[in-house]
């Protein structure tokens, strides 16, 4: 599935305002090999439930870092139970245990920081786009998140010229909350991640 940038711009034009589950079901028509990313942060569950309604097929990769709270990885295994979904886990190759040990936690001015992005982040990331190789990439990112993100929209491209579809885009968290209100869907805010530091710093996936 191949679209120009001015395609892609009219196409973001004429889904500003539509039903994400649409959004989705116009993707998986169009698409051959998609998958969802997730970390299981606050809201992840409105693109994980939006996209389950609309095939439970598709594989769900969870690229766990290996430092979330318990509360965390209780909410990932009610939702994966709940939800059914086709959950595919990829860690970093190095247990935090031993990365504890060698380099800790590394500020963002230490040198350190960019090898533990690697390692806990992007590699695992890398790894489990290399095996699925997919051409369409479900994402939960909204605008007003971080500069880049204001700069994307319902449609990207990935620089590997993968198509990037984020139905909730346009939602605010009000909005995103009235969502989760109609389908009883469970949220959870004890959310951490050892690579961004600040919560409007880029995570390193989508640059």
């Amino acid at each position: 599935m191949v679209f120009s940038t001015s395609q892609i711009q009219q196409l973001n034009a004429q889904f500003k305002g539509i039903p994400p589950e649409e959004i989705i079901s116009w993707a998986v028509k169009h698409g051959n090999t998609p998958v969802v990313t997730t970390n299981f942060r606050p809201y992840e569950v409105a693109i994980l439930h939006a996209v389950s309604q609309v095939s439970q097929d598709i594989p769900v990769i969870w690229c766990d870092t290996g430092y979330n709270t318990p509360k965390t990885y209780k909410h990932a295994e009610e939702l994966i139970e709940r939800l059914q979904l086709n959950i595919k886990l990829y860690v970093p190759r190095q247990t935090s245990a031993h990365r504890d040990a060698i380099m800790g936690i590394p500020q963002i001015d230490d040198p350190r920081h960019e090898e533990f992005t690697k390692q806990v982040k992007l590699e695992p990331f890398a790894r489990a786009m290399a095996d699925f190789k997919p051409d369409v990439w479900f994402t939960n990112l909204r605008k007003g998140q971080t500069a880049l993100r204001d700069s994307l929209d319902i449609l990207s491209l990935s620089k590997d010229g993968v198509l990037k579809v984020s139905p909730f885009y346009h939602y605010n968290d009000t909005q995103l909350d009235t969502y989760l209100r109609k389908f009883d869907l469970p949220n959870e805010h004890n959310y951490f991640d050892p690579t961004k530091v600040l919560a409007n710093r880029e995570c390193g996936l989508h640059t």
